[in-house]
Formats: structure tokens, C-alpha cells, sequence
């Protein structure tokens, strides 16, 4: 004898009543995670990765070490994205990360050494985003090694907002 293994319509309406009322997890656990990339400033609108490479830092002016990302709407995390174009073996790479906030704070969430193969990438994250406070950008700031050899490393980033 056969058995259907489908659930009868008052399972199926009960089942669906369960899940509408949150007692068998929350809705938003059975949803996909929906990201998308932020534009950085400055950018001409045509692509969210930027690429880079480590100049000398400067004695007068501002370095080009700092890049951020426009946060134009409330998103629950942010994500960080890093490859490497070029790389040194000996050189290690300071990599940090922000999020900045309407009220100028902001909060440090990346501070770390890297020494990364060629065409290797990271994500930094998810950082939840900061209850009380508004995001304005994301900044990430790739600095120079002190091996002089390390200079010209070339890199991409990218930044997303995920509800």
C-alpha cells in the first residue's frame, strides 16, 4: 500500500500559519540574505570595485590610501572586499576598515597585516551595523609595507550593504 508523504491542506494551512507567526524560527532566517555593493565616492558610477595601487606616503598632502564607500540607505551589515593584483613575498600590507556615522564617529572593524598571494581575495565580515547609529560611509585604507619593494602593489576593494 502506498502512502502519500505530502503533508493534507490543514498540515500544509497550519504549517504555513507556524511559520507567518515566527514559532518555527523567524522569517528572516528562512530568507536569503540580500547584499548589494556600494558605490564609492568619487567613482565614476560605472563599477563598485575599485582598484589601487601603494604610493609613497607623502610628506605634504594626503596619501591615496583611503577609499570610502556611500552608504545611501540603512542596511543591517556591512561586508569588506580584498584582492590582490601584485603582491611581494616579504612585504606585509596594513589593511583597515571603518564604518563611519552621520554624527562623524566612527567605529574601526579591520586592523590587520596582510601578505596576500596574487589574485587572492578576503571578506572582512559581516560587521553588524551599530544600533543607536546612522552609517554614512564605509572607508577602507590600504597603507604601504616599509619594504620599499612593496610599492606599487596593486589591489581591488569593494564594500556591501546586506539586509
Amino acid at each position: 500500500m502506498l502512502r502519500s508523504v505530502l503533508p493534507s491542506r490543514q498540515a500544509a494551512a497550519a504549517l504555513a500559519a507556524a511559520l507567518t507567526a515566527g514559532l518555527l524560527g523567524s522569517a528572516g532566517a528562512a530568507r536569503a540574505e540580500s547584499c548589494q555593493f556600494l558605490q564609492p565616492i568619487g567613482g565614476n558610477g560605472a563599477t563598485p570595485i575599485v582598484s589601487k595601487s601603494v604610493g609613497r606616503g607623502k610628506l605634504i598632502g594626503k596619501t591615496n590610501w583611503n577609499t570610502d564607500f556611500i552608504v545611501d540607505q540603512p542596511y543591517r551589515n556591512y561586508k569588506f572586499f580584498f584582492t590582490a593584483n601584485s603582491s611581494d613575498a616579504n612585504a606585509q600590507y596594513p589593511v583597515q576598515g571603518y564604518m563611519k556615522f552621520s554624527d562623524g564617529s566612527n567605529l574601526e572593524v579591520i586592523n590587520t597585516q596582510m601578505n596576500p598571494p596574487i589574485g587572492t581575495g578576503k571578506m572582512f565580515g559581516p560587521f553588524a551595523a551599530v544600533p543607536g547609529k546612522q552609517a554614512s560611509q564605509m572607508n577602507f585604507k590600504v597603507g604601504a609595507s616599509d619594504d620599499p619593494n612593496a610599492l606599487g602593489f596593486s589591489y581591488r576593494i569593494s564594500v556591501q550593504g546586506c539586509r
